[in-house]
């Protein structure tokens, strides 16, 4: 079924669609705004540990609904195998209104410059599509700005002494340090380090209407309770369904893009909550699903002009899966160094995301969010420490409070057998072919956690810990969090899938904004480069004058 033509259809209405869809509505444009999971209130899953998105036992709090959304995975031994959502080896992303930033940690980190020249700096390892952005951070730093002041973010310029030149502060200054922070901060400058602050895209104090951080200890994985975490299900997206310019359509599937006889977009097919095939025409569409479901979504969108799918003339999409490969290490204590106050994480170092020798890259290092207990039970524990019965909760008691973690999200090297494609054989409940992951981490991730690892546990042992157990990442398909690199960048269709634009080759009206299209993805949380990114886009989108003027 035909429904009636708009300007823009925006797929995903997440950390990026939402950023769009409201900067087009600011334009004028009619936007239709696609999303396969819904609005979720506080109260549905309020502070319920066993279904936060950290912890699936229960199932997906935020989606995606495990009947119906299967994926196919390479297992270690070469087969491939069929995994739900609430199992860790699908590389869930949240499928709600709001994304991933409904119940993120919310970390809002700026790239380095020097993580926008990788090759420059590194070199190519063997085995590896290691590049260059075609943008630089100064390219990127004035949509910084915009994303920190329109979405809402506490820090404070210039105390990361690494960070790029920024031409103006944060609108919030930062949350105050807890008991962790203020046992780090001297222990990391004995060391030599330069701890700080970390920037949260969460109010320490009253933004734009919404209150100030509570400092809930249910945080990371949950929904905020006061809607104090910059989330765009409470920031972008209420603003631009309040123009009337914006419809949401919630619970919904979409199935392919369509093109014309010349191929260019023409707008989207998607099943609705009731399972019709429905069709959405627009003079744009925006893909903005995650580096897994959009690349997906390109891959399906065969036609005689697109063989291969949608920007994927040279076999870029689908390829150079990343994600990061955290590392880190765990400190047990002789006093407690637990206050309960969330989000937690409130310290980070940048010492070593370069110039590490021998060693490709790095990650920043902060302190962990709040483990809640359950959690805290599946943690690293030191050689023959009890995972069951009375000298499991003996041992529960007595470190649950005097423990703590550092860890570092280690930027991956790309990889070209690190990929999404289709499968086959297998399909959904809607009858679409399933999304199957594949590959392996490259060496140098390994190389690289080892040694942010080492750094982390120099850290704790600096603080006072009495034991300090190392954690580094297996070598298994990557993309667990912060995926990205599915649809990257590149100045020409022979390096990549999007223009500096973020505008797909070969389709001169359609775009992503995602991380797809990283390509790489920084020793941080990407949320606010990917935001930045959705910001630039929307410029780049409403100059290209696809829609006219309105009178």
């Amino acid at each position: 079924m035909a429904l009636d033509p708009v300007d823009a259809v925006v797929v995903g209405a997440g950390a990026g669609g939402g950023i769009v869809a409201n900067e087009l509505t600011k334009a004028g444009w009619r936007v239709v705004l696609l999303e396969r999971g819904r609005r979720q209130s506080f109260p549905e899953t309020g502070h319920l540990e066993l279904r936060s998105q950290r912890t699936t036992v229960l199932g997906n709090a935020f989606g995606p609904d495990d009947a119906r959304h299967l994926r196919v995975r390479q297992a270690d031994s070469g087969a491939w195998v069929k995994v739900l959502p609430s199992e860790g080896s699908y590389n869930n992303t949240a499928a709600v209104v709001g994304g991933g930033t409904l119940s993120y940690g919310a970390m809002a980190w700026r790239y380095l410059p020097k993580d926008f020249r990788m090759r420059s700096t590194y070199g190519a390892p063997q085995g590896s599509t290691l590049e260059d952005w075609p943008l630089s951070y100064d390219d990127l730093e004035p949509w910084y700005e915009k994303a920190e002041w329109e979405l809402g973010v506490s820090g404070k310029a210039g105390a990361n002494p690494f960070e790029g030149p920024r031409r103006k502060d944060y609108p919030m200054p930062p949350l105050p340090f807890n008991r962790e922070a203020n046992l780090l901060a001297p222990a990391g400058r004995k060391i030599g380090m330069h701890p700080f602050p970390i920037p949260m895209a969460i109010n320490s104090v009253p933004y734009r209407g919404r209150p100030a951080c509570i400092q809930c200890p249910h945080c990371v994985g949950f929904r905020c309770e006061v809607d104090a975490k910059s989330s765009t299900a409470v920031t972008v997206i209420p603003t631009a369904l309040a123009t009337g310019l914006c419809e949401l359509r919630e619970d919904c599937v979409v199935r392919e893009v369509l093109t014309d006889r010349s191929g260019r977009a023409r707008g989207v097919t998607y099943f609705d909550k009731e399972g019709r095939l429905r069709q959405q025409l627009a003079r744009v569409v925006i893909l903005a699903a995650s580096a897994t479901e959009t690349a997906r979504l390109l891959l399906l969108s065969k036609t005689k002009i697109h063989p291969n799918g949608l920007g994927n003339r040279y076999g870029w999409v689908g390829r150079n899966l990343q994600g990061h490969a955290y590392s880190g290490a765990f400190g047990l204590f002789p006093m407690e160094t637990w206050d309960g106050a969330g989000p937690a994480a409130r310290i980070a170092a940048c010492d070593f995301n370069h110039g590490n020798d021998g060693v490709i890259g790095g990650a920043m290092l902060a302190n962990e969010f709040i483990r809640l207990p359950y959690l805290f039970a599946r943690s690293v524990r030191p050689p023959g420490a009890p995972r069951w019965g009375q000298a499991h909760k003996d041992w529960q008691r007595k470190w649950y409070k005097r423990s703590m973690g550092i860890k570092g999200p280690v930027q991956e090297v790309p990889r070209w057998e690190n990929r999404v494609e289709l499968d086959p054989s297998v399909r959904d409940h809607w009858g679409i072919p399933v999304l199957r992951l594949s590959g392996r981490k490259h060496p140098e991730d390994l190389k690289t956690g080892r040694w942010i690892a080492s750094r982390a546990a120099a850290w704790l042992r600096a603080a006072g810990a009495l034991e300090v157990f190392e954690t580094v990442p297996g070598m298994g398909v990557p993309g667990g969090q912060h995926q990205a690199g599915t649809a990257r960048m590149a100045r020409e269709a022979k390096l990549g899938a999007v223009d500096t634009d973020c505008r797909v080759f070969g389709v001169d009206n359609l775009y992503i904004a995602d991380g797809s299209v990283h390509v790489t993805n920084g020793g941080f949380n990407p949320s606010l480069t990917l935001q930045a990114l959705a910001y630039r886009t929307s410029d780049r989108i409403v100059r290209a004058g696809h829609v006219p003027p309105r009178a």
